[in-house]
């Protein structure tokens, strides 16, 4: 659905790349402003600070790719979250820091923003620097975990090739992804209820499923 989201918007970002806004970006604020209680200011808020979170995280790896000299074709934002496109196929070394530095400029806003979160009390900067903190803090530890096509996933299996041969840790990635995307719908259902978190994003099954059956060459 989102791979193949058209955009609407586009505009040259750092380092000259475009950055395309897709047409499924509306998602964001529908989702937000339909679960309001009447505080759409402060949603529509929200969504711009997921926005522009989510658009640095894809600097992030498009600077990944920049300091490799790996040309970058796009970058796509859309609803469900955007990717960084590469003109050229990387090597699994330099693959190594281009998926790490989406999560690590996460951390770093959200280490920015708690750091200056006490210097606003009250009012709307007070509550926007703190759930900036809370969402980037968010969306770091969420794109760590083991699952394809997570960061974590692809950072998982980069770490085991240092180790294994492709086949085994793709196998390995491939068995420990297939777990969590089977206790995915599980754990959604226990999130909604006692934490009220929505998550719409489900771990592909089929592709797990496949990594675990590679054989070894």
């Amino acid at each position: 659905m989102f791979g193949n989201d058209k955009p609407i918007w586009q505009f040259n970002g750092p380092w000259g790349i475009p950055v395309q806004i897709g047409g499924t970006i509306i998602i964001l604020p529908l989702i937000f402003v339909s679960f309001s209680a009447g505080a759409i200011l402060y949603d529509l808020i929200f969504v711009g600070m997921l926005i522009g979170s989510i658009l640095l995280h894809e600097l992030g790896h498009a600077w990944g790719c920049r300091v490799q000299g790996v040309p970058v074709r796009r970058i796509m934002i859309h609803g469900g979250g955007g990717f960084c496109e590469q003109s050229r196929s990387a090597s699994f070394r330099e693959q190594e820091l281009i998926v790490a530095m989406g999560p690590i400029v996460n951390l770093v806003i959200w280490a920015v923003a708690a750091l200056i979160a006490p210097y606003f009390a009250y009012g709307v900067a007070a509550w926007a620097i703190y759930w900036l903190a809370v969402m980037n803090l968010f969306l770091a530890l969420f794109n760590l975990l083991p699952v394809h096509p997570l960061d974590g996933g692809k950072l998982f299996q980069l770490v085991l090739l240092r180790f294994l041969p492709a086949a085994t840790a793709t196998r390995i990635s491939g068995a420990v992804g297939l777990v969590i995307a089977l206790l995915w719908l599980p754990g959604m259902i226990w999130l909604y209820f006692n934490v009220g978190l929505v998550l719409f994003f489900f771990p592909p099954i089929r592709r797990h499923l496949d990594m675990f059956r590679v054989r070894q060459s």
